[in-house]
């Protein structure tokens, strides 16, 4: 049977949030002293985290959490590949908050499970690194950061770039004027992903505790196209091509050119490439307008790019030149094309964790915060809500809300399975 009930979500929240504020170990005092994780969905990503979290000094693994057996036997391998202690491996990611001496989170599930996830985890007392993006919807986003401040609770996203000395090397490069004043960035991600087909309806193997994988997400039938990867294209627990790869560059964009929120989002897309069960597009063109600034975004998940080797690219046009960058470096031209810097440097993988191991020792701002994380999620969000609502939808730049929108502000909160709405 499986370990996921209502009862058992009910009562593990209100137990929860009865005693974060005197079981959850407050970090500051000892800046050396070491920092116990808990790793939360270990496929792909989740075992990638793990190893590079185990180079990280001053911290270790404790708990691999997975509702595929598999998939916890990978993360312990990770865990353990620098010659750490080998952590527990447990299904439910709630035993490892029910632990003490457990310091923070690592949210790797599906983007389904980010927010609950993290709202429950702050609620514990445990700090949480939540990968990108932060939420499955836009209200998600807000829920989470009123989940961290009422927990004081650090919570870093996983847009690594923020803290990648490439990246903060040419942000800082565009604030001090090196393009002039920046007005429009583009960005992109073409890749040739093959077709998810078509699936069918049968039993969850027996490796996997499908109702846990599905957890807050409304219940739909185990299909055999849908784990470990393509569920990024189903509506119910991904968030497509712009929440998978765009809000990587697409909060670059953003931070280079100074916006938290669009005041208008257009978005022309749809499947152009393959007759199957993908539900998001493949195709796509996304704008979005911010006041005297505007950001693009496109997507070609069929085809790599003919311009470039790198399926991922950003461009910030200035009154007075052009930056151009990618993970292998950045050149800055003129007006006339005149190549005036170049340079590289690191994305920020291992900086970012360790922003974030420091940050829970000390208490200090991240990179990348959940309010910075949120901003860019929301713009994904906001391109999807364009697409799925079939219209342009003006946004209040002061809160990133849908302004008189009723066709749109349906999709602005997603549905959950009876009694599992996170609230804070």
């Amino acid at each position: 049977m499986s370990m996921l009930t209502r009862r058992h979500f009910v009562a593990s929240t209100a137990a929860i949030a009865a005693t974060a504020l005197s079981t959850g170990r407050t970090r500051g005092a000892d800046a050396n002293s070491e920092v116990v994780l808990a790793l939360m969905g270990a496929n792909s990503r989740g075992s990638d985290l793990a190893a590079q979290f185990a180079q990280q000094a001053g911290c270790r693994i404790g708990y691999v959490c997975d509702p595929d057996e598999r998939a916890i036997a990978k993360g312990i391998d990770a865990a353990t590949s620098g010659g750490a202690a080998k952590p527990r491996g447990v299904r439910d990611f709630r035993e490892a908050l029910d632990d003490p001496a457990v310091d923070a989170l690592i949210c790797a599930a599906p983007n389904h499970w980010h927010a609950p996830a993290t709202i429950l985890a702050c609620a514990a007392g445990k700090h949480v690194y939540v990968e990108k993006p932060c939420s499955h919807s836009a209200e998600e986003g807000e829920l989470m950061i009123a989940a961290a401040a009422r927990a004081s609770r650090v919570v870093q996203v996983g847009t690594q770039r923020r803290s990648g000395p490439l990246y903060r090397e040419a942000v800082q490069r565009v604030r001090e004027g090196a393009i002039g004043e920046p007005l429009h960035a583009k960005s992109w991600y073409h890749t040739p992903r093959p077709s998810i087909g078509v699936g069918k309806e049968t039993s969850p193997p027996a490796w996997l505790d499908y109702s846990l994988w599905q957890g807050p997400a409304p219940e739909r039938p185990f299909r055999d196209n849908t784990l470990h990867y393509n569920w990024h294209f189903f509506w119910n627990w991904g968030d497509g091509e712009i929440g998978n790869n765009g809000v990587h560059s697409i909060d670059v964009c953003r931070w280079a050119l100074g916006v938290d929120f669009p005041t208008r989002v257009t978005f022309a897309g749809g499947r152009l490439r393959f007759d199957d069960d993908q539900e998001t597009p493949d195709t796509a063109n996304a704008i979005f307008e911010c006041g005297d600034k505007m950001i693009v975004w496109e997507q070609i998940c069929w085809l790599r790019p003919s311009e470039s080797a790198s399926i991922f690219g950003i461009e910030i046009r200035g009154t007075e030149g052009i930056l151009q960058i990618n993970d292998e470096g950045a050149t800055i031209h003129d007006g006339d094309r005149k190549l005036l810097a170049e340079f590289q440097g690191g994305r920020g993988d291992a900086e970012h964790l360790r922003d974030f191991l420091d940050a829970v020792r000390d208490g200090h701002r991240t990179h990348a915060h959940i309010e910075e994380g949120h901003r860019s999620a929301l713009f994904c969000h906001l391109g999807n809500i364009a697409y799925r609502s079939g219209q342009s939808v003006r946004i209040d730049p002061s809160t990133g809300h849908i302004v008189d929108n009723a066709a749109a502000a349906k999709f602005w909160a997603r549905d959950y399975r009876p009694g599992w709405a996170p609230s804070v």
